[in-house]
């Protein structure tokens, strides 16, 4: 995935074949590499990571104040448990700590400073052709591990190359850039921007923050994990598991609200709308702040600070950005505000990530065309029309209550469960049938539907350039692990079923699933 961040190409140290390669190491792609060297040892693993190292989203966002609104107890991977957490939300220098001390354990799996430029499957020899910044491989299975937040979403807004101050995105934050007493303008309201307007509001000259809409905020119930805990949960590990068990537990009741039970998200409006009345006594501004959309729709987002740091004297909350000029910023009401800096905390493109224009399947299409702005995969991770591919975090598994990580592991054991069936079965090649594919979405897209996500009268990165839910799970992580725990045959075509090329026009997902799961990713 050519990226203008990435490396230059170099003297190719790459194995010309590999059995298995691995795009990206974050928390997905430390999972597959997991799962390949447990389970099938005998088979050649690479990872190649675009960036110097491990952490993924956690590497790349390093803007003041980032961190995590998963409990930490469900933010780590199963086989390499963390009792060292320093509070019960995690900040981003120890998320990013921690990713890089389990690559370590891969370390000789993991070639880093190597960015994937293409991907085409070779349907004569039944293997994936890799192209990258160190050179070309080739593998028999393709593992995308991107991240569904890798890719910073920058809006077009008109006047962008007039303005002479300096403009980056949350993700690229520009650490040589000295923001004190400068005029900032942060665009945007999400999870980005309340967690870095607290931190430079005291630092900035003046600080203009650009809402489109406002967010339900809900307060974080954070505490410091203490050195006497954490050595209990050393020694202790039943114990660490059991806290995990018990967040697990509380987490997944916000599916009830979220997509099953609409009728109990007044119970979190009325905590929401309490900690702004208590916060904002200013009954024009606490209206500005107020959604008019159902609470959970967009994410809900969670902080103590967001509020009180908007009433700062030196603090202007003022309408959507409508272009940019010289020596500014012009609001929606037609107000010119001066600048020296404008950080766009707009978020990512999770509908459209860029590694699908650089994916070619059998039928010549790129992953991208396939999916013509509708992402749709089978469980997630299979494509119809790509073999041997399997996508990790990919359409319809991000969360709106629980951790990615309870997500992924389940991705990687079927990865690994495919793998064995085809070696049991003696295929090399597997592509899930656009039938089971269209099926599979057919069954969830209903369950889309009905949530708040859908039905919550907002327009959210869930939403895809068709309006479909092409990003959420609307169901129990549990669910997911058990449907995820077994590989169904019939759903498939292998070897020389699968047509060298095709004109196929669609594509579609299809089923796998996998018992051990069960044990291995219980939270």
């Amino acid at each position: 995935m050519t990226d203008p961040t990435s490396p230059l190409p170099q003297q190719n140290t790459l194995p010309a074949r590999v059995d298995v390669l691995v795009v990206g190491v974050g928390f997905g792609g430390l999972a597959a590499l997991h799962r390949l060297r447990t389970d099938h040892p005998e088979l050649q693993a690479l990872a190649i990571e675009r960036g110097e190292g491990a952490g993924g989203v956690w590497r790349e966002n390093d803007y003041p104040g980032a961190a995590c609104d998963v409990p930490t107890s469900l933010y780590s991977l199963s086989f390499a448990p963390n009792p060292d957490w320093s509070h019960t939300y995690g900040r981003r220098h120890e998320i990013h700590a921690y990713l890089r001390s389990v690559a370590a354990d891969f370390a000789d799996q993991i070639e880093y400073n190597c960015a994937l430029t293409s991907a085409r499957w070779d349907g004569d020899a039944q293997e994936w052709i890799v192209a990258t910044t160190r050179g070309e491989i080739r593998c028999r299975f393709l593992v995308a591990a991107p991240g569904a937040l890798s890719e910073p979403g920058l809006p077009a807004v008109p006047g962008a190359d007039e303005f002479t101050g300096t403009m980056f995105h949350s993700a690229q934050w520009d650490h040589s850039h000295d923001l004190r007493g400068r005029r900032v303008a942060i665009v945007g309201t999400g999870a980005s921007a309340i967690q870095i307007v607290p931190e430079i509001v005291d630092t900035v000259g003046h600080l203009t923050v650009f809402q489109r809409t406002p967010a339900w905020v809900v307060p974080r119930v954070d505490r410091n994990i203490g050195p006497l805990e954490r050595t209990l949960y050393r020694r202790v590990p039943g114990l660490h598991r059991l806290v995990r068990r018990m967040v697990w537990t509380y987490r997944e009741a916000y599916v009830l609200m979220m997509a099953r039970n609409p009728k109990l998200l007044p119970i979190a409006k009325s905590i929401a709308l309490a900690q702004l009345r208590v916060q904002v006594r200013d009954k024009n501004l606490r209206r500005r702040l107020t959604p008019d959309y159902t609470i959970g729709c967009k994410r809900m987002l969670l902080t103590n600070k967001w509020f009180p740091a908007l009433q700062r004297n030196n603090a202007t909350v003022t309408g959507a950005i409508t272009r940019l000029t010289a020596r500014g910023a012009v609001d929606d009401a037609g107000r010119e505000h001066e600048l020296d800096t404008v950080v766009f905390a707009t978020g990512f493109t999770p509908t459209q990530p860029p590694i699908a224009h650089a994916i070619t399947g059998r039928d010549g299409r790129t992953l991208a065309e396939a999916w013509a702005g509708s992402p749709r995969a089978y469980r997630g991770v299979e494509v119809h029309g790509f073999p041997n591919l399997f996508f990790l975090y990919g359409p319809n598994t991000n969360l709106g209550h629980s951790s990615i990580v309870l997500m992924l592991e389940p991705q990687a054991y079927y990865m690994s469960k495919a793998i064995s069936e085809l070696a049991r079965n003696g295929h090399s090649a597997f592509e899930v049938t656009e039938s089971a594919q269209e099926r599979y979405n057919a069954d969830l897209d209903p369950e889309l539907e009905r949530t708040v996500w859908n039905s919550g009268g907002c327009s959210s990165w869930y939403l895809d350039s068709t309006g479909r839910n092409s990003v959420m799970w609307p169901k129990f992580t549990s669910d997911f692990r058990r449907m995820m725990a077994s590989f169904d045959a019939a759903d498939h075509r292998f070897d020389d079923a699968i047509p060298v090329a095709s004109t196929t026009a669609g594509d579609t997902t299809a089923p796998a699933t996998d018992s051990d799961t069960e044990r291995t990713v219980a939270p």
